[in-house]
C-alpha cells in the first residue's frame, strides 16, 4: 500500500514538474508583463467589461500567442542559452529536461490555438497581427536582430509592445490612437529595462557571442542610451494627455518618469552592480505603477 502511494506521488511529482517546463517555455514572468498591459487595454477601452468570458478568453489567447513566440525563441536559443549562466540550469532545454522536439511541438501548437481563437472569436485583425508578432520576434528578431545588432532589443520591443494594440482590436475590431500610444510606452521602456539589465549580465552574452548593447559600446555608453530612452519614454508617457487621461494619470507618470531619469543619471556616475539591479527592478515597477494608473484613471475620469 505505502509502495503504490509513493509510485503515484512520485509519478505527479513528475508531471507537475513537466507542466512547469513547458509553463517555463512561455517565459510567464515577461507573459505576466504581457497580460497586464493587454488587459490596461482591455479595461481602457471598456466594452469587454461586461463579459467577463471573452475578456479572458482574449487574456488567453493573447498569452498562447506571446508564449509562443518566446518558446519558439528559447526553441532556436537553445543552444546560445546553454553557454550563459543565467540560462543554462533554468530553462528546460539547455538544462535537458525537454526535448527540442516535444518544445517545437508544444509551441507550434500553443501558437496555432491561439491565433485561431483571435480568429474565429474575435477578429481575423487582431490573428493576422499576433501572427506577425509570433513570426517577427521569433524568427527576425531571433535568428538575424539579436545576433547581428546592438540595436537588437531596440527593433525586437516591437513585439513586446504589442500587447494593447492586440488586446483593443480583439475588443473593437480596428486600431485607435490611444493604444498605439501604449504601444509607444512599452516600446521606449523596453531599451532602458533589458539594457539595464545586460549591463550586470554582460559576461554571459560575451560568452555566447551576442552584440548586446554594453558588451559592443561599454557601459557607459548604454547608460547614456537609457538617459535619453528614459527622457523620451517621460515625454511619450504624457502625450495621453491629449486623448484623455486625467490629473490621477498625469501625477503618477510625472513622478514615476523622474524618479526613473534620477535614477539613469545616478547610475551613470556610479555603475555598480548593486545599482543597476536598482534601476532594473525600478523599471520593472515602473511599467506596471504607469498601467495601473491608466485604469485607475480610465475609473476615476468616467
Amino acid at each position: 500500500m505505502y509502495f503504490n502511494v509513493h509510485m503515484i506521488s512520485k509519478r505527479k511529482e513528475r508531471i507537475m514538474s513537466r507542466i512547469k517546463d513547458y509553463i517555463d517555455l512561455t517565459k510567464p514572468t515577461i507573459m505576466f508583463l504581457v497580460i497586464f498591459t493587454g488587459s490596461a487595454a482591455l479595461i481602457l477601452e471598456g466594452s469587454m467589461l461586461q463579459e467577463p468570458f471573452r475578456f479572458f478568453l482574449c487574456l488567453f489567447a493573447l498569452y498562447l500567442t506571446g508564449g509562443c513566440a518566446n518558446a519558439l525563441n528559447q526553441y532556436l536559443e537553445r543552444e546560445i542559452d546553454a553557454k550563459m549562466e543565467r540560462t543554462a540550469a533554468k530553462r528546460p532545454l539547455p538544462s535537458g529536461r525537454l526535448s527540442s522536439t516535444h518544445a517545437l511541438i508544444f509551441s507550434i501548437t500553443i501558437g496555432v490555438v491561439g491565433v485561431l481563437i483571435f480568429g474565429f472569436v474575435f477578429n481575423w485583425l487582431t490573428a493576422m497581427l499576433s501572427l506577425s508578432t509570433i513570426l517577427f520576434y521569433s524568427l527576425f528578431y531571433t535568428l538575424y536582430l539579436k545576433p547581428n545588432t546592438d540595436q537588437n532589443i531596440v527593433i525586437g520591443g516591437i513585439a513586446g509592445a504589442m500587447a494593447p494594440v492586440g488586446a483593443w482590436t480583439a475588443a473593437t475590431g480596428q486600431m485607435d490612437i490611444v493604444p498605439w500610444i501604449m504601444f509607444a510606452i512599452i516600446f521606449f521602456w523596453t531599451p532602458p529595462h533589458f539594457w539595464a539589465l545586460a549591463l550586470f549580465c554582460k559576461d554571459d552574452y560575451k560568452k555566447a557571442n551576442l552584440p548586446m548593447m554594453p558588451v559592443v559600446r561599454g557601459d557607459k555608453s548604454t547608460l547614456r542610451q537609457i538617459l535619453v530612452y528614459s527622457i523620451i519614454l517621460f515625454g511619450v508617457s504624457l502625450s495621453l494627455l491629449a486623448f484623455g487621461a486625467g490629473w490621477f494619470y498625469f501625477i503618477t507618470a510625472v513622478l514615476l518618469g523622474l524618479i526613473m531619469i534620477k535614477k539613469t543619471i545616478f547610475a551613470l556616475h556610479n555603475s555598480s552592480d548593486k545599482i543597476l539591479k536598482g534601476l532594473f527592478g525600478y523599471s520593472i515597477l515602473y511599467l506596471f505603477a504607469l498601467f495601473t494608473a491608466i485604469v485607475v484613471d480610465g475609473f476615476i475620469s468616467s
